[in-house]
Protein backbone atom coordinates (compact mmCIF):
# COMPACT_ATOMS: atom_id res chain seq x y z
CA UNK A 1 0.00 0.00 0.00
CA UNK A 2 1.24 3.16 -1.21
CA UNK A 3 1.44 6.37 1.94
CA UNK A 4 -0.65 9.08 0.96
CA UNK A 5 0.62 12.30 -0.46
CA UNK A 6 -0.33 15.59 0.51
CA UNK A 7 0.62 18.78 -1.40
CA UNK A 8 0.33 22.22 -0.44
CA UNK A 9 0.61 24.73 -2.92
CA UNK A 10 -0.28 28.39 -1.41
CA UNK A 11 -1.97 30.77 -3.15
CA UNK A 12 0.47 34.03 -3.32
CA UNK A 13 -2.04 36.46 -3.17
CA UNK A 14 -4.12 35.40 0.02
CA UNK A 15 -2.25 36.96 2.76
CA UNK A 16 -2.68 34.08 5.32
CA UNK A 17 -1.38 31.47 2.61
CA UNK A 18 1.75 33.66 2.18
CA UNK A 19 2.11 33.67 6.21
CA UNK A 20 1.49 30.33 6.00
CA UNK A 21 4.23 29.37 3.44
CA UNK A 22 6.87 32.07 5.05
CA UNK A 23 6.46 29.39 8.20
CA UNK A 24 6.84 26.58 6.57
CA UNK A 25 9.52 27.85 4.74
CA UNK A 26 11.60 28.03 7.94
CA UNK A 27 10.76 24.34 9.04
CA UNK A 28 14.47 22.43 8.23
CA UNK A 29 14.25 20.36 5.51
CA UNK A 30 13.27 16.74 6.91
CA UNK A 31 11.14 17.95 9.50
CA UNK A 32 8.30 19.77 7.29
CA UNK A 33 6.11 16.62 7.74
CA UNK A 34 6.45 16.22 11.41
CA UNK A 35 5.92 20.27 11.71
CA UNK A 36 2.52 20.05 9.52
CA UNK A 37 1.11 16.80 12.01
CA UNK A 38 2.29 18.82 14.71
CA UNK A 39 0.22 21.86 13.55
CA UNK A 40 -3.12 19.81 12.93
CA UNK A 41 -2.66 18.00 16.30
CA UNK A 42 -2.23 21.37 18.09
CA UNK A 43 -5.18 23.45 16.14
CA UNK A 44 -7.62 19.92 16.72
CA UNK A 45 -7.10 20.48 20.53
CA UNK A 46 -7.38 23.94 20.48
CA UNK A 47 -10.96 23.10 19.12
CA UNK A 48 -11.27 20.32 21.57
CA UNK A 49 -10.42 23.22 24.21
CA UNK A 50 -12.30 25.72 22.92
CA UNK A 51 -15.64 23.51 22.97
CA UNK A 52 -14.83 22.42 26.69
CA UNK A 53 -14.52 25.97 27.80
CA UNK A 54 -17.65 27.40 26.04
CA UNK A 55 -19.52 23.69 27.34
CA UNK A 56 -18.66 24.42 30.95
CA UNK A 57 -19.22 28.74 30.76
CA UNK A 58 -22.95 27.91 28.81
CA UNK A 59 -23.41 25.25 32.17
CA UNK A 60 -22.08 27.58 35.26
CA UNK A 61 -24.40 30.85 33.50
CA UNK A 62 -27.18 28.37 33.68
CA UNK A 63 -26.80 27.52 37.27
CA UNK A 64 -27.47 31.34 37.81
CA UNK A 65 -24.44 33.29 39.97
CA UNK A 66 -21.41 32.19 38.70
CA UNK A 67 -19.25 33.61 41.83
CA UNK A 68 -20.94 31.85 44.50
CA UNK A 69 -20.90 28.01 42.12
CA UNK A 70 -17.35 28.80 41.45
CA UNK A 71 -16.53 29.17 45.35
CA UNK A 72 -18.16 25.70 46.23
CA UNK A 73 -17.88 23.52 43.65
CA UNK A 74 -16.09 20.61 43.18
CA UNK A 75 -12.86 20.32 41.07
CA UNK A 76 -13.39 18.58 38.30
CA UNK A 77 -10.78 16.50 36.86
CA UNK A 78 -9.49 17.73 33.49
CA UNK A 79 -9.30 15.65 30.45
CA UNK A 80 -5.99 14.17 29.35
CA UNK A 81 -6.55 15.51 25.85
CA UNK A 82 -6.49 19.34 27.53
CA UNK A 83 -3.46 18.58 29.43
CA UNK A 84 -1.92 17.65 26.64
CA UNK A 85 -2.77 20.70 25.31
CA UNK A 86 -1.23 23.09 28.42
CA UNK A 87 2.21 20.58 28.06
CA UNK A 88 2.22 21.45 24.27
CA UNK A 89 1.79 25.35 24.97
CA UNK A 90 4.40 25.28 27.75
CA UNK A 91 7.23 23.59 25.86
CA UNK A 92 6.56 26.43 22.94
Amino acid sequence: MKRPVFSFRPNRKDRNHRKAWSILEKVPEGEKSQFVVDAILFYDQADALEQLIRKSVREELKCGDVRQTAATAEPEELPDQVLDFISMLQEE
